[in-house]
């Protein structure tokens, strides 16, 4: 039988472990709290979208020359955008698996209004930009830098996405080398009415698809006018004359930065297009028509106050910034539009 003295020490070291524990358990409940707290912190600093750049610094500064020449300027916007996407703060957000980037849907989204500008752009550059006329070879920069950018933007390893868009950097880089070298005239960049309309038309369309899904943030009741203006027309399944369409609710504000995305990086390609196209512009009398454009969409990027996307009824209580959005897209590609009839006119 013990003694009551080893009871009573038997009885303080069980009060010790008890104490020790409790005393780890607090430590490590500490510890992940102060992780969440950082997490939330970061999460809060890397969802700031970044500010505007200016194109002609920019773009002068890479180049080291105060006149660069045709299609410097474009060249050098897409490479900054493509820098930002890869170099704001987070860094590339859309294939992140840990958090706090895995829980953030905002910027992903803005990323990708971005990325398909950003593409668009290097499509029309390897397409039309770079060549006098169809039967033209590609530029074997652009040939390398178009499918790299068109890289799926959700992997994160072997290869990650950032390691394919980086590639691209490169051989973009090397392409405004030759194009502001006087002495490789192979690098071209050719500034006319037709090129400019052609990749006008792919903004147009984005602008159109991005149009519809923000105004379907309340639900609409749409004609089906698939096959209007040819009587002969056919299409591969048959659908209904009468379709309810909406974006899902939890799709509505990843729509929305979307398209905040996407008039961000068009600011600054058409500031970028100014500079190159100025003399075409002013001979179709059109340079206020690319202004007006700019303008409807810097208004996109207003200051939102709200804490979260509101998706209010048409004239409800609450506001419906999707539908904001989607009148600013809208007048901004009516805009571009009539710019696009202005080009093609003798």
């Amino acid at each position: 039988m013990k003694t009551l003295l080893e009871r009573l020490d038997d009885l303080w070291l069980s009060i010790g472990d008890r104490f020790a524990a409790g005393r780890l358990l607090q430590a490590i409940v500490a510890a992940i709290l102060l992780w969440l707290l950082i997490a939330l912190g970061l999460g809060i600093y890397w969802s700031s979208e970044p500010e505007r750049f200016d194109v002609i610094a920019v773009t002068r500064q890479q180049t080291l020359a105060d006149n660069p020449p045709t299609g410097a300027y474009t060249v050098g916007t897409l490479i900054q955008l493509t820098e930002t996407l890869l170099h704001k703060p987070g860094g590339y957000l859309s294939n992140d698996i840990a958090p706090p980037g895995v829980w953030l849907d905002n910027i992903p989204s803005w990323e990708f209004g971005v990325l398909v500008q950003v593409r668009d752009m290097s499509r029309a550059l390897r397409k039309t930009l770079s060549r006098s006329q169809s039967q033209s070879t590609e530029d074997p920069d652009l040939t390398k830098a178009e499918p790299l950018l068109h890289f799926d933007s959700n992997k994160w390893i072997l290869p990650a996405t950032e390691s394919e868009y980086s590639k691209a950097l490169v051989y973009l880089y090397n392409y405004q080398k030759r194009l502001i070298d006087p002495q490789q005239p192979d690098a071209q960049f050719y500034a006319r009415a037709d090129n400019l309309r052609d990749w006008l038309g792919d903004v147009s369309t984005r602008l159109g698809s991005l149009s519809q899904r923000l105004s379907a943030s309340v639900g609409q009741r749409r004609i089906n006018t698939d096959l209007a203006g040819d009587s002969a027309a056919r299409q591969s399944t048959d659908t209904l004359s009468e379709q309810e369409i909406r974006t899902p609710w939890l799709q509505i504000d990843n729509v929305f930065y979307e398209a905040r995305g996407t008039a961000w990086a068009l600011i600054h390609l058409l500031e970028a297009v100014e500079q190159d196209f100025g003399e075409t512009l002013d001979k179709k009398n059109a340079r206020a028509s690319l202004r007006q454009i700019i303008r409807e969409l810097e208004a996109t990027q207003n200051t939102i106050w709200s804490p979260m996307i509101l998706n209010g009824t048409e004239f409800g209580l609450l506001a419906n910034h999707s539908l904001v959005m989607a009148s600013y897209i809208s007048r901004a590609n009516a805009a571009l539009i009539d710019l696009r009839d202005l080009l093609s006119q003798g």
